[in-house]
């Protein structure tokens, strides 16, 4: 079976690398360290968007 990828280009966060990271820390912490399969999948796009967003900082400096 193939999967698709998608096209569509994602806008850059408009939060900082540290705003992301600390909602990455609240997770984990709400969690207890066991994450649900809604949690993983909340966690995968907020290490996806802080890589983008420390990306664009890192660029920007």
């Amino acid at each position: 079976m193939l999967h698709s990828m998608s096209t569509t280009v994602e806008p850059v966060s408009e939060r900082s690398a540290a705003e992301v990271n600390e909602e990455i820390r609240a997770l984990w912490r709400r969690s207890g360290g066991t994450l649900t399969i809604e949690q993983r999948e909340e966690y995968q796009r907020l290490v996806m968007e802080w890589a983008a967003v420390a990306t664009q900082q890192v660029r920007a400096a």
